[in-house]
């Protein structure tokens, strides 16, 4: 299996685990194939938003992340992970984050979930 698709499951587990473990972050469906897909699109989102739109952020955001060593990047993985839900919610996905408290300690479970798992299967970048 290619890098992209490997990465592309490590995310939907992420964001399944972060589903499951804060509360805030909702799929809105109980159908579990409508959730297998809903989950996919979500993650499809994040690949995009973190290519596109965080680079930008991080720039703006340069003399913050200096001055805070580094911790206001949570602040910008919680951003984007809000973007996601508006945008989730803007193309007919059921995913939604309410709040800036649970897209902070959702950002954190996907992060860590995606590094540990990502790590096991081997999906880092070369």
């Amino acid at each position: 299996m290619s890098k992209f698709v490997w990465r592309l499951i490590v995310t939907v587990l992420a964001v399944a685990v972060a589903v499951w473990l804060v509360p805030g972050i909702t799929l809105g469906t109980a159908d579990l194939t409508e959730q297998a897909l809903t989950l996919l699109g979500v993650a499809l989102i994040i690949g995009v938003v973190n290519a596109f739109v965080k680079p930008f952020a991080q720039a703006l955001g340069t003399c913050l992340i200096v001055l805070t060593l580094g911790l206001f990047l949570l602040v910008i993985n919680a951003l984007m992970l809000l973007l996601t839900s508006w945008i989730s919610a803007q193309v007919g996905l059921s995913f939604h984050v309410d709040g800036f408290w649970a897209a902070f300690w959702g950002a954190l479970v996907i992060a860590v979930i995606g590094a540990i798992l990502g790590g096991v299967l081997g999906t880092k970048r070369d």
